[in-house]
């Protein structure tokens, strides 16, 4: 057992020796690629950075120019209890959660049906309704919107979780991806379930789904944070306070105030909020968001 930690150990050691020569060669080989990433690198960083530098301050430490630095620990702690707890803000969260989770998983099952059906099934107008499919990707969301709202609010579902999810359940993108990625499956393997009498949902679950796994978590990763983000729609369709989501919930906390002054640590605070489970997400998923969209991954 001690041999082989002494080696694992000695491979990772190794391995990082490796990684910093071969980043180091790249340096020398192209220094203006690498200086001009750190630049854009400190441009996009700089206003989060601010950012999580404000949530740590107090309300007068914001308009005091000479109190550049972070707070403390515990006003950060206050600004973010204020938030979350005081002004609701965690309802919000927990709506925004249910309207992406529910909305991704309905885009992802419902994209992956129609690809099925697209690449597996002969129906007359297929090829038509493919194109049909894929031009919707050309039609701006703010021209769909008014005869959506009027369809919403036609059947009941204005302010209400029904309008705020159902809208998002279809994907062209997600059709599409599926669709050629289902092209490439070999008909061999689907010659082969056929004769063993493997119905069509069975063979979406026991065999595709496992083959798009990854695409499958890239493209929840789009659907989710697209969904998480989504400010526009929800403004218009839900007139409860209760119900918003919590890109909406943010415009509350402009009216947030300390005497006549305008809490900025706490409007900060919320973005930093509801940044962060996006940002988790990208991260945790980056490998596959990567893939789906076609990139190489090291």
């Amino acid at each position: 057992m001690a041999t082989s930690d002494k080696f694992d150990i000695d491979r990772a050691q190794q391995q990082s020796i490796d990684a910093w020569t071969a980043w180091k060669r790249d340096f020398l080989q192209h220094p203006g690629s690498h200086l001009a990433l750190v630049l854009s690198s400190l441009v996009l960083f700089t206003p989060i950075a601010l950012t999580l530098l404000l949530t740590t301050q107090t309300t007068a430490q914001v308009y005091d120019l000479n109190h550049l630095g972070p707070g403390g620990l515990a006003t950060a702690y206050e600004n973010y209890y204020h938030v979350l707890v005081e002004y609701g803000f965690w309802r919000l969260m927990l709506n925004s959660f249910f309207v992406a989770g529910v909305s991704t998983i309905g885009a992802i099952t419902i994209s992956l049906l129609a690809a099925l059906a697209l690449v597996f099934y002969d129906f007359p107008l297929k090829r038509l309704m493919f194109f049909f499919i894929l031009l919707t990707l050309m039609v701006p969301f703010v021209i769909r919107v008014v005869p959506l709202y009027e369809l919403v609010v036609s059947i009941g579902w204005h302010d209400t979780y029904w309008g705020l999810t159902v809208p998002f359940l279809a994907s062209a993108t997600g059709v599409f991806l599926f669709r050629q990625h289902f092209k490439s499956v070999p008909i061999e393997l689907v010659e082969t379930t056929q004769l063993d009498g493997v119905s069509s949902i069975a063979f979406l679950w026991k065999v595709l789904i496992p083959m798009t796994k990854g695409m499958i978590a890239g493209l929840s990763v789009i659907l989710f944070i697209s969904t998480w983000n989504a400010y526009f729609w929800p403004l218009i369709a839900i007139n409860t306070e209760h119900r918003q989501v919590a890109q909406v919930g943010l415009q509350f906390l402009q009216s947030a105030q300390v005497g006549t002054l305008t809490a900025y640590n706490l409007m900060m605070t919320g973005a930093i909020l509801s940044l962060l489970p996006s940002l988790a997400l990208l991260i945790a998923l980056r490998k596959y968001l990567l893939t789906t969209m076609g990139l190489k991954v090291n």
